[in-house]
């Protein structure tokens, strides 16, 4: 099995603005040391560092890709949004939504990121890659058309697919997103289409908290080709493996994809500063296995990963390394260093019975 590993220095070299986590430093927020957004090249740089001391890496297909084109950006974003980015951009950078800071060569850096996105899905699309996986940085899940937000800049995974659609190919394409946080720019880009499938399996109104709701479909030719799976604070291992296996599974099972792509942020996990939930890099495994064997029956194996959120710099690394040894089968292990701590942690029996109940739920209202 041949799985890809898209990754590029510049993307490690992004940078935001002058806050403290995510407020903006000024009046009563103090700078912190060596401040920053949460969203920071560590925990990315990590992950890859750890393939390499590991040995993971040699059972991978390291390489680098492209940035994408302006006509690939334009399938997405509007022109009006391009060439305001560029400009602050090419005078030292700013902010142009909520949250997304970047300094100067802002635009090629997202640029870059989207073309690793693109590039490992074109590669297994062509049939070079049985799958693959994108380390995007800056990422792009709650990037709406000409409003950023989320630390998210370009809509990496929407201007891969419709780079693709464009090329010729595949037809229909699912999309789960298992980052803590709500893919709401995902979501809205395709909510109207009926050949893109989205999925999120999120924690319930963390962010954006206004969006993500169970009763969001799609509409017009788009009615139920979206599936938002919010999760109450605290949810761990067992409940998202029941979720996948009860809600998401099925309803891309049901589209039919030709090729299944994740938006795999590593955010749900337990040392998360941005996330409230439960999950360990045993859950990641986990789910990444659901996935290949789903993407077996459905779309001859064809899947690829997009990396999104996670910001705890020491634990993202874990969480990747178990994904991509998943994916491409490798022997090589890099040992939980909280495994035991987590499975104490874990809910108890009258929570997971809650969360069973609130599954079982949404899928009486989808029959």
């Amino acid at each position: 099995m041949a799985t890809g590993f898209f990754w590029d220095e510049k993307c490690f070299w992004h940078s935001g603005g002058n806050y403290a986590e995510n407020l903006p430093v000024g009046g009563l927020v103090q700078p912190v040391v060596n401040g920053g957004l949460p969203e920071t090249p560590e925990s990315k740089r990590r992950l890859k560092n750890l393939i390499e001391v590991t040995g993971l890496a040699r059972d991978l297909v390291l390489q680098g890709a492209d940035p994408v084109t302006t006509d690939d950006l334009l399938r997405v974003h509007p022109q009006r949004y391009l060439t305001e980015f560029k400009r602050l951009s090419d005078t030292g950078g700013g902010e142009l939504g909520r949250r997304t800071p970047f300094g100067p060569g802002g635009y090629e850096m997202a640029a870059q990121s989207a073309g690793l996105a693109k590039a490992a899905l074109f590669s297994v699309l062509r049939g070079d890659l049985d799958n693959a996986y994108s380390l995007s940085r800056p990422p792009g899940h709650h990037c709406l058309p000409e409003y950023p937000n989320g630390f998210c800049l370009f809509a990496n995974i929407a201007i891969a697919i419709e780079a693709a659609r464009a090329a010729g190919l595949a037809k229909r394409y699912a999309v789960l997103d298992w980052d803590v946080h709500h893919g709401n720019g995902t979501e809205a880009i395709f909510y109207d289409r009926a050949d893109v499938l989205t999925v999120s399996i999120h924690q319930d109104r963390n962010y954006p908290w206004d969006t993500g709701a169970f009763e969001d479909r799609g509409v017009g030719a788009g009615e139920g080709t979206n599936l938002n799976i919010p999760l109450p604070a605290g949810s761990g291992h067992a409940t998202y493996l029941d979720a996948m296996d009860r809600l998401a599974l099925p309803a891309i099972r049901d589209f039919a994809p030709d090729v299944l792509i994740i938006a795999c942020g590593f955010d749900a996990a337990a040392m998360d500063p941005l996330g409230r939930m439960l999950c360990h890099m045993g859950s990641f495994r986990a789910m990444t296995r659901q996935v290949m064997d789903l993407a077996a029956d459905v779309c001859g194996g064809r899947l690829v990963m997009v990396h999104e959120g996670g910001y705890s710099e020491t634990y993202v690394p874990f969480c990747g390394h178990a994904v991509l040894a998943e994916m491409s089968g490798s022997a090589i292990d890099a040992p939980d260093p909280f495994g035991d701590i987590w499975d104490i942690r874990q809910p108890d029996a009258r929570f997971e019975e809650f969360t069973k109940g609130l599954i079982g739920d949404m899928a009486s209202a989808l029959a």
